[in-house]
Parts: C-alpha cells; structure tokens; sequence
C-alpha cells in the first residue's frame, strides 16, 4: 500500500482557478475611477475592443456583458431565430444551449469524441435538417474542435459555423488563433477564463455587417448615428470601462499566461505519468491546446467512483471540478431524450485539477502526489 502524504500543504487551499493580475489592472482601473468614466462609456472599451482585435488579427471584436450574452448576440446577427435548429454538443457549460434558447431556436445535441472530448462530426452530419442553420462549436476545457472536418460540413451544407471560444483563448487550430475560423465567434472574460474581467465577453467577427448589427444590439437597439433613437428591440449587453481596463491590462500579459498554462500541462502529464485508469487531454498534431482547465478521465474499471477521489483530494486542501453534466441530461433538456454515450461517460469521470496560471511547480506536484497516493491505496 502507497505511503500516505505526511508533508506540510504548500498552501492552506489550492484553488481549481483563481485571477492572476500581476499587470497593470490596479493602475488602469484607478485611471477610470479618476476620470469617472466607470460604466459603458470611456477609452478602456475602445481599447481592449482594438487590442483584442489585434491580438486575433479579426478586423472587429465587440466587448460585452459577459459570454453569455456573446453567444445570443452571435446568433442574432446570424438571424437566427424561431423555427431554426443550432447543432451543439451536450457536453458543455448550459450556457452554449440556453443562448440558442434565448434566440427563439432550437438546440439539437451531439455526442463527443472520446479522446478530444469535443463535438464528433459524424454525429452532425446525421443531426442536420432542413431546419438546420448553424454548427456552434465549443473548444471544451481549452482544445480546439476538428475544424476541418466542421468547415467542410458547413460548407457542404451552406451552414454558419459558431464558434464557442469561451474556453479556449489563445488556443490554436494548424497555428491559427481560435476565433477566427467561423463566420462570428465568442468570448468569455469570466473569473476563471485565462484572461478575465470578472464578467465579461467578447464578439468577433470578419464580416462588418455582423459586426454593426452586434453594435446595435447589445446597446438596446439605439442607432449608432442617431442618439436615443431606437432601430430595434435590442438589450443591455454593454461592457463596463472598469471591465475593460481590467481586460486590457490581462490581454498585455496572454502569452505570460498562456506559457503558464502549458506549463502546467507539461507538470501534470510528467508527475502523473505512470498512474493506471488515467486519462489525459488530447492534443494531436493540428492543435495547440493551451489547457484553460487540466483535465483527467479515470477509466471506468478503477474500484471508486469520481465523487471518492473529489472527497479525498479536498481533505488534502485542493479544489477540483467535476466535468459539466451533459445538457440532455439537465432538467431543462430532459425532454430531448436521447442518449449520447460518450458525453454521459466523459460527465460522469471527468475531473478539472486546479488550473491557474499561479500554481507553482510544488502546487502540482501535490496534486499529482496526492492523486497517486489515493489510487494506489484503492487497487
């Protein structure tokens, strides 16, 4: 039997994901409050919106309230609407359905690959109807879909592609940044996010008609040339400049940050490595995954369930997450019933490590220790 940890926690708790702001938030945020430009109104807006378009070498990007409402933007500048059907996968944040919900259309779910644990293209192709007018492709946990594959399916089938980029920034498909493949793509800058303003989103585009009508949308409808008159019924979606002061301050540190990520990357796979009924993301030659949460899948044949290894590693002061419930599965969803094994499986063994672009190399290794020590004492 696997000898117990004994040794001292690096630290009292080693969070999933916590913010690193090692720049110059505190500074940029003091320059809005200063001025008094602290809600939607102000340079930081502007600013973050340019550098991050730069940053994606996409000619428009649109800072909103948060990814959530980036997605129901995207679909609204596509038109899409009631009697139209978006193909997503099941496994992902509820917030990927809900959005075509909020729009008036209907979300059809996918299964998932085993191994990248994205949306399979072969199940899309036979989830596709008349009334089929999107693809929305989610990055899961930071790894890139198989675009070429969803390009040539939209492309057959004259559909808009959407990307879900909310967990993938910086992440790269055959050295192309995510976010620039579809015809509109989305952002999310929560807490969490590799990048963050606390809340937060982005809306990119190529196209410059999408890109006036996201403008117009998420400023309640109110035309762009003429103030208080109203174009459309639109929403209150707008980011804040505070936001964007910290979003601009983020994006100057992203390589730091994404260099952090694979880092961790590199530490888990090496201190993990050797530990039997693991396994670990997928990164194949086409992708370049900048691991926004490490992931674990314990193969069924371990003698535990995920909730004893959770358990565990919480006593030893280290917070996991659980991968998301698959949509269909969600009370919501229920009524689509269907079932999509892989997505199941992959919801109930998948498991997030902490993730942050803080963690030290001591963090990971107890983390890995800590998850060696349980397996071995459970054989």
């Amino acid at each position: 039997m696997a000898k117990p940890l004994v040794r001292d926690f690096p630290r009292k708790l080693i969070p999933v994901s916590e913010p690193n702001l090692c720049g110059n938030e505190k500074a940029y945020v003091n320059d809005c409050l200063e001025s008094g430009w602290i809600s939607s109104n102000g340079i930081y807006v502007n600013r973050f919106e340019e550098s991050f378009s730069r940053y994606l070498s996409s000619p428009h990007a649109i800072a909103v309230a948060n990814g959530t409402c980036a997605l129901h933007l995207a679909l609204l500048g596509l038109g899409i609407g009631p009697g139209d059907e978006v193909i997503v996968p099941s496994l992902t944040y509820i917030a990927s359905a809900n959005s075509i919900i909020y729009s008036g259309a209907t979300p059809v779910f996918v299964d998932s690959l085993p191994d990248s644990w994205n949306m399979d293209p072969h199940q899309i192709e036979s989830a596709i109807t008349s009334k089929t007018k999107a693809i929305m492709a989610v990055h899961l946990y930071g790894n890139p879909c198989d675009l070429d594959a969803l390009l040539a399916i939209t492309r057959k089938h004259g559909l808009y592609l959407i990307e879900d980029t909310a967990e993938a920034f910086g992440s790269r498909y055959r050295n192309q940044l995510l976010g620039t493949f579809g015809d509109i793509s989305t952002f999310s800058f929560f807490g969490n996010k590799t990048i963050t303003t606390g809340e937060g989103g982005m809306v990119v585009t190529s196209r410059a008609d999408l890109a006036e009508k996201i403008r117009l949308f998420k400023g309640q409808g109110m035309s762009l040339q003429r103030r208080y008159f109203f174009e459309v019924i639109g929403y209150n979606y707008r980011m804040t400049n505070i936001q964007a002061a910290i979003g601009l301050a983020q994006l100057e540190n992203a390589e730091h940050f994404i260099r952090a990520k694979r880092r961790n990357a590199e530490l888990y796979r090496e201190f993990l490595s050797g530990i039997p009924g693991l396994q670990f993301p997928h990164e194949d030659g086409k992708c370049f995954d900048t691991f926004w949460m490490y992931s674990i899948v314990l193969d069924p044949s371990l003698p535990f369930e995920r909730e004893e290894l959770t358990h565990y590693l919480s006593s030893k002061g280290i917070e996991t997450r659980p991968f998301f419930i698959p949509c269909h599965q969600l009370p919501p969803y229920r009524h689509h019933q269907i079932t999509l094994p892989v997505a199941e499986a992959l919801g109930t063994r998948g498991l997030n490590l902490p993730s942050s672009t803080c963690l030290t190399r001591e963090d990971i290794l107890w983390v890995s220790e800590a998850i060696r020590t349980f397996i071995a004492c459970r054989k």
